[in-house]
Parts: C-alpha cells; sequence; structure tokens
C-alpha cells in the first residue's frame, strides 16, 4: 500500500502529543478524503469523547453517518453537535448543522 505522508506527519504529531485535538480531527479528515470511513468514524469518536466542545467533529462525524445512510446516527450526532454548538457559541456551526438535521429530518 502506498503511503500518505500527511497521514504520516499527523500521526506523529499525534504520537508526541494525543490530546491535541486538530491533529486528531485533520487526521480523521485525511482518511474521509480517501474513502476510508470506519477510520474518519474512530478518529472523530475518540475527539469527542477526549475534547466533547469539538463542535467540528460533531458536524464532521454526521456528515459521514450521512453519507453512509446510518441515519439514526447522523441525527443523533447533529443533535449532539447543536447542543454542544449552543454551549460554546459556535452560531455558523450550530446553524448548518440544524439545516443539515433538517434536510434529513425531511427526508427520511
Amino acid at each position: 500500500m502506498k503511503t500518505n505522508p500527511r497521514i504520516e506527519k499527523l500521526v506523529l504529531i499525534l504520537e508526541k502529543d494525543p490530546n491535541d485535538s486538530f491533529t486528531r480531527y485533520a487526521l480523521a479528515l485525511e482518511f474521509k478524503s480517501l474513502n476510508d470511513y470506519q477510520t474518519a468514524i474512530n478518529l472523530l469518536t475518540e475527539l469527542i469523547e477526549r475534547d466533547s466542545k469539538y463542535v467540528a467533529a460533531y458536524h464532521q462525524l454526521g456528515q459521514i453517518y450521512v453519507y453512509l445512510n446510518r441515519t439514526d446516527l447522523a441525527k443523533k450526532t447533529y443533535r449532539k453537535g447543536i447542543e454542544v454548538a449552543e454551549l460554546v457559541g459556535e452560531k455558523k456551526p450550530k446553524q448548518e448543522m440544524e439545516e443539515e438535521l433538517e434536510e434529513i429530518e425531511d427526508e427520511w
């Protein structure tokens, strides 16, 4: 398998600082871009467990669940993300997740 230099670099950074939320998030996005959704889900879930106020993780995780037609998990993730975004005052991500949640609730 061909190596990915960005993933390798992010893994090294994360090994040095496992609590680096941004690096864990960036690593999840790299795997998402490679269509390795399960690894992305695992990383985002771990990120949320470690840093429950990292709003972007809920948003990305919800989008992956929608893409995989795991609608119940997407709804649950978006609802929690909206709650957290409200709590920390992140209006734009809150609005985006509300819109995406409304879209899937209308469809499903």
